[in-house]
């Protein structure tokens, strides 16, 4: 089958272009998207929130210099919000000035309005109709918040990449759009709808690659304050946390440091800036004061080891 030249035509080539677009990626995720272009296949992410999920369809996108098209999932989201719908109100001004200028012809009407035109085209249909030689980066975020019945639809249409359109008939992709979708796992996702992907696991990154990725999408951040910002957030994540700290938020915490004039860990600082590392108000009073003042300690010993 042939592949567009755009794509990567090695693993080593796709992380080369993902660091441009500043995404720091381990080798298995790599491989991963590189196994979903060259096969074609739907990528599903799935880990915590902030770890990149997200992040890697946008890299994905810029760095195959393709459009990124985004379908965010939520609780009640249905097949008119993701697919297509018609645009009521147009179609009924309409109807009032063929009625105006006494030109109503009923059955041709119909057929008008019901045209594209008259059609408003919602993410995944945008995606299907997409033509060229560079296939667009379809992102179904965070498919957990969707319902059961929700995802049974899209299990349909990622088998066949179709869809009918009672008015106009069947909409095939001439060539499937690259699928990343991302899960937070606030639910369990049916087996079905994996099978059709391939699967990956996002996880939080261990010291060296948190590390690499502040500096890299942060290189003005001091070295001192990188690494004890890294070894902090680290050593956070071992907390009975009702909500851990993505590296979404490590990034920030780095960048509001900054922002501050910060070129090292103060625990002063600290306790008046945990609400960009912490989004829960119990999980943020239980850190406040001497575990803060411990974890400040921790960091700095870690990053900054006694000299022989």
């Amino acid at each position: 089958m042939h592949l567009p030249e755009s794509l990567p035509q090695s693993i080593d080539q796709l992380e080369q272009l993902l660091a441009r677009q500043l995404y720091v990626a381990d080798r298995s995720l790599t491989i991963s998207a590189y196994l979903a272009l060259q096969l074609r296949r739907p990528l599903f992410l799935e880990g915590e929130a902030g770890v990149g999920k997200t992040e890697i369809a946008k890299a994905l996108a810029a760095a195959l210099g393709t459009e990124l098209i985004r379908l965010q999932c939520y609780e009640g989201i249905d097949v008119a919000q993701a697919l297509y719908e018609w645009n009521y109100p147009r179609q009924l001004l309409e109807i009032r000035l063929l009625e105006a200028s006494n030109a109503l012809d009923r059955a041709q009407a119909q057929k008008d309005l019901f045209g594209e035109a008259f059609l408003i085209k919602r993410p995944l249909l945008r995606a299907l109709e997409q033509t060229g030689e560079r296939r667009p980066v379809l992102l179904i975020d965070e498919i957990d918040r969707a319902d059961d019945e929700f995802e049974g639809f899209l299990l349909e249409l990622l088998s066949d990449f179709q869809v009918t359109i009672p008015e106009l008939g069947t909409i095939r992709a001439a060539v499937p759009p690259i699928v990343v979708l991302t899960s937070n796992r606030t639910r369990e996702i049916h087996d079905a709808l994996k099978r059709r992907c391939l699967y990956h696991w996002i996880g939080y990154p261990d010291f060296d690659k948190e590390y690499e990725i502040v500096t890299t999408r942060l290189p003005d951040v001091p070295a001192r304050l990188a690494r004890q910002v890294t070894a902090f957030v680290q050593e956070l994540r071992q907390a009975d946390l009702h909500k851990l700290a993505g590296v979404s938020e490590t990034l920030d915490w780095v960048a509001a440091l900054v922002a501050l004039d910060q070129d090292r860990l103060d625990e002063e600082i600290v306790n008046h800036t945990l609400g960009i590392l912490l989004k829960d108000h119990e999980d943020i009073e239980s850190m406040r004061g001497p575990r803060v003042a411990a974890l400040v300690t921790h960091a700095r010993a870690v990053a900054d080891p006694p000299a022989p």
